[in-house]
């Protein structure tokens, strides 16, 4: 199979090589995928700079947790009624080497999810770390049904995401984004009120919530905690995925006193059943109507050094993904 692989860690364009590798065969309980298309996320960016200095787990890794294309090949132990159907699938490069930026990727059964017929492999194939991501981020602490969820970042992948699941969950979604675009994108993802970041957005919540919101879902832990802490009620909680300093400095005895609650919640080492509900409630989101994420851009597999360097520094709003054999 043509694949790309990283030997090293280190930049885009002096690591990644694309080329030729033995197609991959499924262990027991496995399927083998035949892909379409490959999402890029931040986490794989990551990992090939090593940022967070954890070194290479492998010789060698074929990037890329989250595709999207046709089972072709099951292992022992999965039924062949799986054979042929459209799929997306998650953590193809969580704890495993072999990720998605080929023509085929083998996972777990437990990590292949249906693709609903009207919905096209590049969607499928941005839906895993940003979607079940969200998804733990807004039921982590229980049912949201008439509680205030705000999403802080509520225009990038995880927070559209949460956007829409807080929405179908019943809760009041107050979405915060930078700009115009991130208004409509936020709006049409479901969220009852959309604020820009600015100095009169503490007024502008509470005038929405003045008791205070429940629920934050946060992706700029550092800046924001001190906004959140103003805007959450007491006895509410933080659900947060990523940060803009990694080493922030919390006010501790404030968010004792309010009794606040705050979970770090990083996708890769989620319980799996939380996983299986996560995805099944992105189907059904998708099933109900909802669009799902923008792409801004598509590249081939030989241009994926172009498409990780557009994750890291993006020219518009939107999903990168690598396109590959159409199945």
């Amino acid at each position: 199979m043509r694949a790309a692989w990283y030997e090293r860690q280190g930049a885009a364009r002096e690591v990644l090589t694309v080329g030729y590798m033995p197609d991959p065969a499924p262990d027991r309980d496995e399927v083998r995928i035949h892909l379409a298309a490959s999402g890029v996320n931040p986490g794989d960016i990551k990992k090939r700079q090593d940022a967070f200095g954890y070194g290479m787990p492998y010789a060698r890794v074929i990037p890329h947790s989250d595709g999207a294309g046709r089972v072709d090949l099951v292992g022992e132990g999965v039924s062949s009624q799986w054979l042929g159907r459209r799929v997306w699938c998650y953590g193809a490069q969580s704890y495993r080497p072999f990720g998605t930026a080929a023509e085929y990727t083998v996972v777990p059964l437990a990590q292949c999810v249906p693709l609903p017929d009207d919905v096209s492999f590049e969607q499928g194939a941005c839906l895993g770390i940003p979607g079940i991501t969200a998804y733990r981020c807004v039921t982590v602490t229980g049912s949201i049904a008439g509680r205030t969820v705000l999403v802080q970042g509520g225009a990038g992948a995880v927070g559209l995401c949460a956007v829409q699941l807080a929405r179908r969950g019943g809760a009041e979604v107050i979405a915060t984004v930078g700009d115009g675009s991130g208004e409509s994108l936020a709006a049409a993802a479901g969220a009852h009120h959309v604020l820009r970041r600015g100095p009169a957005l503490i007024e502008r919540v509470r005038a929405i919530a003045p008791a205070g919101v429940d629920q934050v879902v946060e992706a700029a832990f550092a800046a924001n905690i001190l906004i959140d802490l103003k805007l959450l009620a007491v006895r509410g909680s933080i659900a947060t995925y990523a940060t803009d300093a990694a080493t922030p400095t919390i006010p501790f005895w404030p968010l004792l006193f309010k009794n606040i609650r705050i979970d770090f919640l990083g996708s890769d080492d989620f319980e799996a059943a939380d996983k299986t509900v996560a995805a099944d409630a992105l189907n059904a989101a998708l099933a109900a109507g909802w669009q799902g994420l923008p792409i801004a851009e598509r590249f081939t597999l030989d241009q994926i050094a172009a498409a990780h360097e557009r994750v890291e520094a993006p020219a518009s709003r939107g999903r990168v993904v690598v396109l590959l054999e159409q199945v």
